[in-house]
Parts: C-alpha cells; sequence; structure tokens
C-alpha cells in the first residue's frame, strides 16, 4: 500500500500507512526505502515480488501493460492463490483510495494511528 501510494503522491495514504508501520513495529530502515526497493537488501524475495506487483499494476497509466511475466512468474513461486488474488485485489482497492484522497485534496500529516479502527465494527 505504501508503495502505490508513494507512487500516485497521495500524502495522506503515505502519512496513513507510514505510521501504521511504525506502530506494527516495522522499522524506519525499511519504511525509508519502499522508494527504492529495488536498490535496496533489507526486502526479501517475497516481498521483492509483491512490491513489484504493486508497482507494475499502479503504473498502467504510464505506459505498462499491466503486470510482466517475470513478476507474475516471482509473485507465483512466493504466494498461492488466495495469497495472490488478496494482493491483486490490495493494489487495486489502494489505487482506488489513492485517487479518491488526491482528488479531494486530502493531504498528509493528520493521520494518527488507529483513528479509523471504530468504523470496521
Amino acid at each position: 500500500m505504501l508503495r502505490a501510494s508513494q507512487i500516485n503522491s497521495c500524502g495522506f495514504c503515505v502519512d496513513y500507512h507510514t505510521k501504521d508501520a511504525v506502530v506494527a513495529g516495522e522499522s524506519a530502515t525499511r519504511l525509508h526505502l519502499v522508494a527504492a526497493w529495488r536498490e535496496s537488501t533489507v526486502f526479501t524475495d517475497a516481498e521483492r515480488a509483491a512490491l513489484a506487483l504493486a508497482e507494475e499494476g499502479t503504473r498502467i497509466a504510464d505506459g505498462h501493460h499491466g503486470v510482466s511475466d517475470e513478476t507474475w512468474t516471482e509473485v507465483r513461486k512466493h504466494y498461492d492463490d488466495d495469497q495472490t488474488v488478496a494482493l491483486v485485489s490490495l493494489v487495486a482497492m489502494i489505487n482506488a483510495n489513492n485517487r479518491l484522497n488526491v482528488i479531494v485534496r486530502k493531504p498528509g500529516g493528520s493521520y494518527q494511528p488507529g483513528m479509523f479502527t471504530g468504523m470496521a465494527n
């Protein structure tokens, strides 16, 4: 979610996902390197496959033709059918959320971890 939000310049979502990741125990180093994941050593092969899927699924309008065969091969190597469906759904949903927030100009900086917890119930 963080990588797609970075690509889409959704300040609110970058703020949201970064702060939630910190609360969940993610390291600052890994969070700072998400934008440069291809040139980083802190991500597993499975995480790299998911990041590639997120990028290629997000950059469709940039002249990409969907997700490459190479990326699909890597995704399928690390994720089963249900996990792959979950990843694809997550990429689609975060892209939709990014567009909504960018369209209505929702800026980053105001998110407080847990502020949407009650909405799920």
